[in-house]
């Protein structure tokens, strides 16, 4: 994002490049993720389709975006990579965007410079490999008390050993990204999905879109990406980091909500009028946007907060989560709501976005966990006499 003018009062907008970037994937999106293909690939037994994920990384190169090009990305930023989520978001995509977009790559950006994680990261970013991140959390911290896994080896030569529930997008993937404990403490490392020792139990959930799988580990051959003092840092980047992006998805996909029911306020008619007309249906919309606008702010601020340093990444993550999560579950039933009878209909799209956004609203901790940890951020560490760092100016999001 560039700012217009070089004054202290800024005000920050999307580039042109951005713009471009936006229209490229929402072409894309039409393309390749119209609800046709969004049922079609929900109840195959693929659940995404890898030629539209390897045009994502090799042709669009936003498989790539806030990995620097030194190793093999595109370059940007992060609200490069937002912008890329949120269009996605919107068109419902099937796909690993949170297992490999917005936690293993961002992993995998942070870990120390090896063979395993340079092997690893290349071939997500070309989009030929997908992956998943297991390594369980509380709000976006490594919860070192839940790890499953056991790790035993040392050197080159590993093996893992355990059980990890509920994992997103690990039923296909081919890599796993695997908080482990060892003999030093809890490290992570990446194992081959199609490996021996290797057992994946696809779970039938309330989202068809958003795969989750049970992964259970045999003494499969996995290698070392960090170890125990580095660890915790790179999942807490990789959260923060997926935090973000997914509360842009979620944007993505309360705007298409909203879209639809302005669409049909002013289509369906009743008492001779259009539904669009009564104050119930207007206030109804008029609240649903605001809610839609709040997220979208808080959404960029984060990605904004991550790619420049503008503020405490932790703090902005959960701002951004808490935000976005409630705000997509709200405009999702409103638009159950306007929507009336059709909208509980399997027939219809709406029932599609309304799973996704409860589903999304706990991936990566609830917005009441999001406010617990946002209130010990910004209470439980105050100091009686501090300042409060502002940034400067005003944040502008165009689509």
């Amino acid at each position: 994002m560039a700012d217009q003018n070089s004054t202290p009062s800024k005000q920050f907008v999307f580039t042109p490049e951005q713009q471009e970037l936006r229209r490229a994937v929402r072409a894309f999106c039409a393309e390749n993720s119209d609800e046709a293909t969004v049922r079609r690939l929900m109840e195959s037994e693929s659940p995404f389709d890898p030629k539209a994920w390897v045009r994502l990384g090799s042709e669009l190169g936003v498989l790539g975006l806030g990995v620097p090009e030194d190793l093999g990305g595109s370059g940007g930023g992060i609200v490069d990579a937002a912008i890329v989520a949120e269009e996605l978001g919107a068109a419902l995509f099937c796909g690993p965007v949170v297992g490999t977009l917005a936690l293993s790559i961002p992993a995998l950006v942070a870990a120390p410079d090896t063979q395993a994680r340079t092997e690893t990261l290349s071939r997500l970013v070309a989009g030929v490999r997908t992956a998943a991140f297991a390594a369980p959390d509380r709000a976006r911290r490594l919860a070192v008390e839940a790890v499953t896994v056991r790790a035993t080896g040392s050197g080159n030569a590993w093996t893992v050993s355990g059980t990890i529930e509920r994992v997103v997008d690990a039923s296909t993937a081919d890599d796993l990204l695997v908080a482990a404990a060892g003999p030093d403490g809890v490290s992570l490392f990446v194992v081959d999905a199609t490996g021996p020792g290797v057992q994946r139990t696809a779970l039938s959930t309330l989202d068809p879109t958003r795969p989750q799988a049970t992964v259970r580990f045999a003494d499969a051959a996995a290698r070392l990406l960090a170890g125990p003092a580095q660890t915790p840092r790179i999942c807490r980047h990789a959260m923060d980091t997926g935090a973000v992006l997914l509360a842009a998805a979620q944007v993505g996909g309360a705007q298409h909500l909203l879209d639809l029911s302005i669409s049909y306020a002013k289509q369906r008619r009743q008492f001779g009028r259009p539904i669009g007309s009564f104050q119930a249906v207007k206030h109804r919309l008029a609240d649903m946007l605001v809610d839609q606008e709040h997220a979208r702010s808080a959404a960029y601020y984060g990605a904004w907060t991550l790619q420049d340093g503008t503020d405490d990444p932790a703090l902005t993550a959960s701002i951004a989560q808490a935000t976005c999560s409630a705000a997509f579950t709200r405009i999702a039933a409103d638009t159950v709501q306007v929507h009336g009878g059709i909208g509980f209909t399997w027939e219809h799209q709406v029932h599609l976005y309304f799973k996704r956004a409860f589903t999304d609203a706990v991936l990566l901790g609830s917005a009441e966990e999001h406010r617990a940890r946002i209130a010990e951020l910004v209470l439980d560490t105050a100091a009686g006499d501090f300042d409060v760092p502002i940034a400067t100016g005003q944040l502008l999001v165009n689509r």
